[in-house]
């Protein structure tokens, strides 16, 4: 069934600054200059290195490794013969799970005195055997909710935690907004869309700051919870920062989204309206005035192993 087994890995802060800086010490005399300790940027690379290359040698278990970097994922063809094994960040994981189909992905963890690797249940040393139970079918795997932005085009985007839709820059995004059965302009910071994985990051900061407010202002906070399971059917939409006028109006400003209740926004921006996922902006959908998309959970999930 598997063919072969594809690495996926990321630069660290060390390759970002030589790339940067052209050369490994110039790169060192702008953090010194800064007053930052340089030995901590090469003590992550170190690691992160290392990591890599005894994993080169524990998946030597009879399929060819191909390493992937992650800025490639994304034009990466994956066929659904591969297993897929991502050397974190949490961030990396939920990237790439979005272009690899539901092939089960192996998430380890490189370094884990510097991340907490809430998506990396593997160490370097389980790697191996993680990889041996997806080959023989016996890996225990959560099948994971993954959020679709369909625009009226044919565009399509999928997120593993969150979709930003709004404006690019920090201006007010005007838009029409229905949900359902009700339809409503806005005039807000955007709209943010969770899956059930994402629901603790981002999402969860927008309900803490909502608590903290409504308790320094002396209202009674909410006990409802808005948190999702992985696996959970639903998306969770709220709208950022709701401004009220003439022209726009604020009630409908969170809700869950089904597949038979989509999310809907019509893009009233002239320009700088985008959609983007798991916060990466770089690769984005354009969001212009008179387009509209689609926001409902995907079909495809994210089929992640578990220890």
């Amino acid at each position: 069934m598997y063919e072969k087994i594809v690495l996926v890995t990321r630069p660290t802060r060390m390759a970002g600054l030589v790339q940067r800086f052209n050369t490994k010490r110039q790169a060192k005399f702008y953090v010194e200059h800064a007053g930052q300790d340089f030995e901590q940027f090469e003590r992550e690379d170190g690691a992160y290195q290392r990591s890599v290359d005894t994993l080169r040698g524990a998946l030597d278990v009879g399929l060819p490794v191909q390493q992937v970097d992650r800025g490639l994922v994304p034009t990466f063809l994956f066929t659904g013969k591969e297993v897929v094994v991502v050397v974190g960040q949490d961030g990396l994981v939920a990237n790439v799970a979005k272009y690899v189909g539901t092939q089960p992905l192996v998430g380890v963890n490189p370094d884990p005195e510097r991340f907490d690797g809430v998506l990396l249940p593997f160490q370097v040393g389980g790697a191996r055997g993680a990889v041996r139970k997806v080959l023989e079918g016996r890996a225990r795997c959560r099948h994971v909710t993954l959020a679709e932005a369909a625009l009226e085009d044919g565009q399509r985007l999928l997120a593993f935690n969150d979709l930003f839709i709004g404006a690019r820059t920090h201006v007010s995004a005007r838009y029409q907004l229905s949900h359902g059965g009700r339809r409503e302009s806005q005039s807000s910071s955007g709209v943010l869309v969770s899956t059930g994985a994402g629901s603790s990051g981002w999402l969860s900061s927008v309900f803490t700051l909502a608590r903290k407010l409504t308790e320094a202002t002396g209202g009674v906070p909410g006990r409802g919870s808005w948190g999702l399971e992985w696996e959970d059917p639903r998306l969770a939409f709220v709208v950022r920062e709701p401004f009220v006028s003439l022209h726009s109006s604020a009630e409908l400003v969170g809700g869950f989204v089904t597949r038979e209740q989509e999310l809907v926004l019509e893009s009233g921006m002239a320009s700088g309206g985008v959609i983007f996922s798991d916060g990466v902006e770089e690769d984005f959908l354009a969001f212009g005035a008179g387009a509209r998309v689609h926001v409902r959970p995907a079909r495809q999930r994210a089929a992640l192993v578990m220890a």
